[in-house]
């Protein structure tokens, strides 16, 4: 049974997250984007819609349906417990997401059952996120940008650093237009950690900023664990359109290897569209390589 709902209550959330948690470990690609995760955790999502599957009394597949673009259209995600596949559930959750809104439909990771499902049902590729990584056992780069670094303070730099992000993202599809609302739901993630959130001014004006993750491992002393060695990431890096070309997002990238890898981790991850070639440019220079990719379909 499929059931269509404009919200979910905390019983079917955990269910939910622990779905999506179970098929993150199983295939080693979060199904569900960050985003619509935290929504799930915290509330505070806009006019998303969701679709739970039910097998004999319990929720085995989940879909989101995000009807906030007017634009572009509806996005949608979906995913089955890995313990419950090969028995239908994926081709019917997604002819119910189809039904209801002739979306968008994400494939994190290109796993090729995603592929062979989209596919199958008349979609086609339209958008590719890579993810590209680096050893951090390798010598970094030199910069030699004279650009002041320091590290983000709550309370004080929320309004600045969303000012310069939204100005830096403006056409982008998930880092556009964030509220104050959206950068505090991530400082309350377990993971987030001001000493790793690292902006870059020149007379005290905010013009680059490289915000740093930890995959695996927390360093507040958290007992989740992830089955991995701890990863880094450069969770976004942006730098103020009016000072582009003058090597900030070299040099505060730079500075983000730096503190990850002083914070002991081997390795750093990222994730860029394929067609920022600007951006996938300077990734490259700095020693990152292609990992992975995240793939958008649209129906023809």
């Amino acid at each position: 049974m499929i059931s269509y709902l404009t919200a979910l209550d905390e019983q079917q959330q955990i269910a939910v997250l622990g779905i999506i948690s179970a098929a993150t470990d199983f295939d080693g690609a979060p199904p569900i984007a960050e985003h619509i995760v935290l929504h799930l955790r915290h509330g505070g999502d806009k006019d998303d819609r969701h679709l739970i599957l039910v097998e004999d009394g319990k929720i085995v597949g989940y879909a989101h349906i995000d009807l906030t673009d007017t634009v572009a259209g509806p996005s949608a995600e979906l995913v089955i417990h890995p313990n419950f596949r090969g028995h239908g559930f994926g081709q019917a959750l997604l002819s119910e997401v189809a039904r209801i809104a002739s979306p968008r439909l994400w494939s994190h990771g290109d796993l090729e059952s995603a592929r062979k499902l989209a596919l199958g049902n008349g979609f086609r590729k339209v958008r590719t996120v890579l993810q590209m990584r680096r050893s951090l056992e390798q010598p970094l780069p030199k910069s030699n940008s004279d650009l002041a670094i320091r590290t983000f303070i709550p309370s004080l730099d929320e309004q600045a650093w969303l000012a310069v992000n939204n100005r830096t993202f403006l056409s982008h599809p998930e880092q556009s237009d964030w509220s104050l609302q959206d950068l505090q739901h991530r400082m309350m993630e377990k993971w987030f950690d001001p000493f790793g959130f690292l902006l870059a001014t020149n007379r005290e004006a905010l013009v680059a900023f490289c915000w740093t993750k930890i995959h695996g491992e927390h360093s507040h002393g958290d007992e989740e664990s992830h089955g991995h060695d701890p990863i880094g990431e450069i969770y976004a890096m942006g730098v103020d359109p009016a000072m582009r070309g003058q090597g900030s997002g070299r040099a505060i990238t730079i500075a983000g290897l730096a503190y990850l890898r002083a914070k002991g981790l081997m390795s750093v991850m990222l994730y860029v569209d394929e067609e920022n070639a600007s951006a996938t440019s300077l990734y490259r220079s700095l020693g990152f390589v292609e990992w992975g990719r995240d793939v958008m379909y649209k129906q023809s």
